[in-house]
């Protein structure tokens, strides 16, 4: 297992509601929960992974979401069991997208 921290400054989107999980970890799937938290404007992403050595990709993926969305006050954790970048940025869309305040903009 390896545990990989992301963090975003000066978000510009909030959320709103309570923490939700989306997905269920198990083979080449992953589980995000998304939870608004007082993080100064940051967004926090914590990524739990069985695949050891892609950070470089990890990076890019989070890089992505976070051009995508700009959260602030945001704190996203993830169990991942293998999935591709691109289930990983559908299940990060399909998080926020469940909590995005509507005075915000609800797309990216």
């Amino acid at each position: 297992m390896e545990t990989l921290q992301f963090r975003f400054g000066q978000g510009a989107r909030s959320l709103a509601g309570i923490p939700q999980l989306v997905g269920v970890v198990g083979s080449g799937n992953l589980e995000v929960l998304i939870e608004p938290a007082p993080l100064d404007g940051a967004c926090e992403i914590e990524v739990r992974t069985a695949a050891v050595g892609f950070g470089a990709t990890w990076q890019a993926v989070m890089d992505d979401f976070h051009e995508r969305w700009s959260l602030a006050d945001a704190r996203i954790s993830i169990n991942d069991n293998g999935a591709t970048p691109a289930v990983v940025s559908l299940r990060l869309d399909q998080a926020v997208e469940s909590l995005i305040s509507p005075s915000t903009g609800g797309t990216p």
